[in-house]
């Protein structure tokens, strides 16, 4: 691709599409993948050919596990598309994916409006400061409702939501839109599978309707820019003298300021307002050069900096997925925030201090792949021969080493044993469970000293299970795993100290070390925190960091019953060397010794993963549900009536789920469903912590 088509960056659309499951988030991927011309067929969910959801656990489920990504042009825009899972499991999923789009694309469904799932990808997309544009689907269903979707946005999320569109119709109904920037009506030919449509006036009934939602959406537009006084003027004064200019150039400043949030409706499905949707995402959604200067830190000078995106600033660049190909071998997705990466480049990957060099640059369109010569600020794409990266790593060029803002990972809540059937399979799990926890930040394999066995954590139930079923497909491992344990982590209630002395002397050099640690509890969900406050060289500058780590090990096997200590301030105040014996080792060792020697001292407690549950089931079943899960020491946290159907929010112990899904099948004849997704971690009450350590987890 010639460097001409980069020199716009204004025309990059970096945008991914977030919803609940089944809101329709692929399928509308597929439509916007047909009308760009990327594929000349299109694929249907249900059919299992869908052509972003290519992994065979995704065509069979008929769900998105992997953000999948893709490079399509639109009226000479390019546009760079991640289509994002919906199921709470994978929620690491479109974290990282947020982190690195300029816009997204939210889609409800006309029927459900906000779901649970929803609400947890709003808030996420809050927290990066994400504009969004929302598109109701599956007006064509039955029950379809644009105003109540639009009212649930509003109630559910606190979004900004405007309608640009009014509906024409509802559900078998539903000929089209109304395009209130324009006021005239889009009628779908369903002959041509949407790719036409005939402008027409508005059916009488919608005149009305029409009128004064285009005046709530310009009024709306007039608060979005206290300074541009002649369009408020208008608005006031002479609405219609408004030109489609004048109106578009609003709203693309109230979304792109993360003010304002315009709703278009239609149905993927059956190929109406993808053209429309599409767009919106070209006149409205941020190009990298709206979204500004980036953050990063520079590592020469010390100093917080902020870069341009530009071709021409530094380098710098963010891994936000590993992904292992069978042909090409281990892909490494970035986005390039400013600066140019040429093919054969070396890299400095600043985030862990190592240097590697890209052999291959791939653009990706789902699992297929184009050869690049280059990369530009504002693209997204692949890079093959990156063997150390991790997902959130900052790539620069070596001779400006810069550290770009680091992606949080939530902790893993439940966890199995895995072993090998037979010897044969020993060595290729080892090299599965390394590749998928490579690719998957949430997904932690770690080995009980004790038994020796090898324990794998990730999400939830359906997380591991798709993992496992991986291993099998992509590299025929044959494991069996045990039954899913909760996470539990351990942390410490009352300050203590430690003195711990390592000394061995076996002839020839001996060993020696000396650290000295004062631990206090730290905030809940803080974290480890490891200060060094050794002065005067009591403990050498070149042993502090081996300290540290053995430290680190020391509080991955906790004393109560081996689980994580978590929540804890570890401060190395004092202790002493020998100039012959010291070594590293040494004060790795007596690290972990010391640290544990420390928190059998400070009144421990178990911590267990408190889950954000929501269920949702016909009234008439609401007290079995809220009794039961009043059983299962649940909170309830509030409810809310929809439609004849109760939604009930409510924090539950992970260890009280399991095999929930099949009581609430019975308690409901069937009807009922739920999501749920990690909250926090909470003290586990004391006959529990008994019940836990007495097991020994």
């Amino acid at each position: 691709m010639s460097r001409k088509e980069h020199e716009d960056l204004r025309k990059v659309r970096n945008i991914g599409i977030m919803a609940h499951i089944d809101a329709g988030k692929t399928t509308t991927t597929e439509r916007i993948l047909y009308y760009t011309g990327r594929v000349h067929k299109m694929g249907e969910v249900h059919d299992g050919a869908a052509t972003m959801d290519w992994m065979a656990q995704e065509q069979e489920r008929g769900i998105t596990i992997t953000s999948a990504a893709t490079c399509v042009s639109w009226k000479d825009n390019k546009i760079n598309i991640i289509d994002t899972p919906g199921h709470v499991d994978f929620t690491i999923e479109v974290e990282r994916s947020l982190r690195v789009l300029d816009g997204a694309v939210t889609l409800v469904c006309s029927v459900s409006g906000v779901e649970p799932q929803s609400e947890t990808v709003w808030r996420q997309a809050d927290k990066y400061g994400v504009p969004r544009i929302v598109f109701v689907n599956k007006m064509d269903r039955m029950g379809a409702d644009f105003a109540e979707a639009v009212a649930s946005l509003k109630e559910k999320l606190h979004a900004n939501a405007i309608p640009v569109h009014w509906p024409i119709g509802a559900e078998s109904e539903f000929k089209g839109m109304v395009d209130l920037i324009t006021m005239r009506a889009l009628f779908f030919h369903d002959e041509t599978l949407g790719a036409e449509w005939e402008e027409g006036d508005i059916p009488e009934d919608l005149v009305e309707k029409c009128k004064e939602m285009r005046a709530a959406l310009l009024e709306e537009l007039a608060t979005v820019d206290e300074n541009d006084e002649d369009f408020m003027m208008k608005v006031l004064e002479d609405p219609a003298s408004l030109t489609f200019e004048e109106i578009n150039a609003a709203i693309r400043k109230g979304v792109c300021a993360n003010k304002f949030n315009p709703v278009l409706c239609g149905s993927a499905f059956k190929n109406k307002g993808v053209q429309q949707l599409l767009d919106a995402i070209v006149n409205w959604l941020p190009s990298p050069l709206d979204r500004g200067e980036i953050k990063a830190h520079d590592l020469k000078t010390d100093k917080d900096i902020v870069i341009q995106p530009d071709d021409k600033s530094p380098f710098a660049a963010l891994a936000f997925k590993i992904m292992t190909d069978p042909y090409v071998g281990r892909l490494t997705f970035i986005r390039i925030y400013s600066g140019i990466l040429d093919k054969g480049m070396s890299v400095l990957n600043s985030t862990q201090d190592s240097k590697e060099r890209i052999s291959r640059l791939l653009e990706m369109h789902a699992n297929k792949r184009e050869e690049r010569e280059a990369f530009y600020t504002g693209d997204i794409g692949a890079c093959v021969g990156l063997k150390k990266v991790r997902t959130g790593d900052t790539l620069c060029s070596p001779e400006r080493p810069l550290l770009l803002e680091k992606m949080e990972f939530p902790e893993p809540v439940i966890s199995m044993a895995i072993e090998p059937k037979s010897k044969a399979d020993r060595e290729k799990l080892a090299v599965a469970l390394g590749s998928l926890s490579e690719e998957d930040p949430t997904f932690r394999v770690t080995t009980n000293e004790e038994t020796g066995q090898t324990i794998i954590a990730g999400m939830g139930e359906l997380h591991l299970e798709i993992l496992h079923d991986r291993m099998r497909r992509e590299f025929n491992v044959e494991a069996n795993v045990g039954k899913p344990q909760v996470s539990y982590k351990e942390t410490i209630t009352v300050p203590g100290k430690a003195q711990t002395k390592f000394v061995k002397q076996s002839g020839g050099r001996g060993q020696y070390a000396h650290v000295e640690l004062e631990v206090e509890p730290n905030e809940r969900g803080k974290g480890v925190e490891i200060v060094n406050k050794i002065v005067g060289g009591t403990i050498p500058k070149e042993y502090i960091n081996p300290t540290i780590k053995g430290i680190e090990e020391g509080l991955t096997t906790g004393v109560l019953a081996g689980f994580n200590i978590v929540d804890i301030k570890v401060s190395i105040v004092f202790g002493s060397y020998h100039d012959v014996d010291s070594s590293e080792m040494a004060f790795k060792i007596c690290g972990s010794m010391a640290i544990k020697d420390a928190v059998t001292k400070c009144r421990m407690i178990l911590l267990e993963p408190i889950m954000k549950v929501d269920v949702t089931t016909p009234e008439a079943h609401m007290g079995d549900v809220i009794g039961d899960l009043n059983r299962r020491r649940g909170q309830i946290m509030g409810q809310e009536n929809h439609k004849g159907v109760v939604i009930i929010h409510a924090e539950v112990p992970l260890s009280e789920m399991f095999g929930y899904s099949t009581q609430l099948r019975s308690l409901t004849s069937g009807r009922g469903t739920y999501v749920m997704e990690p909250k926090h971690f909470a003290p586990v009450p004391k006959n529990k912590q008994e019940e836990i350590t007495k097991k020994g987890g």
